[in-house]
């Protein structure tokens, strides 16, 4: 296996700080692995990073969709694997960097998502279909109506003879470090609170407004916190305080959401990130690293 480093953790926490450190001392080149900064124009809400913040560091998989276009997980797996193995060829040590923990987790593991797979569409009547699957798993949780997954099932258990059940648990596909920034709660939520102040007078507002303009309401626009809480401001049914204030809270609950997801489905090793001296975690971050 390849050894990669992946940097995760809540919004706000330092990531992007400590990739740019590490791929200094590394000779690392940066993945973005945030399902909302592989877009265009959505740079102030998204926090994504500047070309003076990555400071001649190379990045990838940033900016190169547009608000109209779908990308899927199935996507970036494809596309990150693509810049780990070229990045890799080159000598170089890959470091995925975000907070989108399910998008991290299908490039390391050897997930097989539908796309990918041979579904046969079969010429049986769904009642057919439906009653096969049963005598295969009476328990299944699977619809009757839900054609598409019953033959993916069925599909599953014709090509491989095994159920869709007892599919083996996904194996990691490389050697990878898993490196967690963490900070005490309140300090957290307080950071989170200016950066949406510092976005705001960064131009947060103009972005906002440009993207409602456009009338575009795709996943891309509406996943993201930072623009779909200002549009009710722009349509006149809210303040600008009362927007800002559910820009904060969802940002608070979206880190909350992010310590849990990564507690629960990967083992990260967690660092305290000092702020008032980073490189002093830097520092002990990247000893970390050389010593694994």
């Amino acid at each position: 296996m390849n050894k990669i480093i992946c940097i995760v953790g809540p919004t706000g926490v330092g990531k992007t700080k400590l990739s740019i450190e590490l791929s200094k001392r590394l000779d690392g080149e940066v993945i973005n692995c945030d399902s909302t900064q592989v877009y265009e124009k959505m740079n102030i809400a998204t926090a994504k990073v500047t070309e003076e913040e990555m400071e001649g560091i190379r990045h990838h998989l940033l900016s190169f969709k547009k608000l109209e276009e779908d990308y899927t997980v199935y996507d970036f797996q494809r596309d990150a694997r693509s810049c780990i193995d070229d990045i890799l060829k080159r000598g170089k040590m890959p470091i995925l960097v975000g907070g989108t923990g399910f998008y991290l987790k299908a490039v390391l593991y050897n997930y097989i998502f539908e796309n990918q797979e041979e579904v046969i569409h079969y010429t049986e009547s769904d009642e057919v279909l439906y009653n096969r699957l049963l005598s295969l798993d009476p328990n299944t949780k699977i619809h009757r109506n839900n054609r598409k997954r019953v033959e993916r099932y069925l599909s599953y258990y014709d090509t491989t003879g095994k159920k869709l059940n007892e599919k083996e648990k996904a194996k990691p596909i490389y050697d990878f470090c898993l490196i967690g920034l963490t900070t005490d709660r309140e300090i957290l939520y307080n950071r989170i609170n200016k950066r949406v102040d510092v976005m705001l007078e960064e131009g947060l507002l103009e972005e906002a407004k440009m993207i409602y303009d456009s009338n575009i309401r795709t996943k891309a626009v509406l996943t993201p916190i930072g623009y779909k809480e200002l549009f009710p401001y722009f349509d006149g049914n809210s303040t600008l305080e009362e927007s800002i204030e559910r820009i904060k809270k969802n940002s608070r609950h979206y880190a909350k959401r992010q310590y849990t997801w990564f507690n629960n489905q990967m083992q990260v090793t967690w660092f305290s990130v000092d702020f008032e001296n980073f490189n002093e975690t830097v520092e002990e971050i990247y000893q970390y690293t050389i010593k694994i």
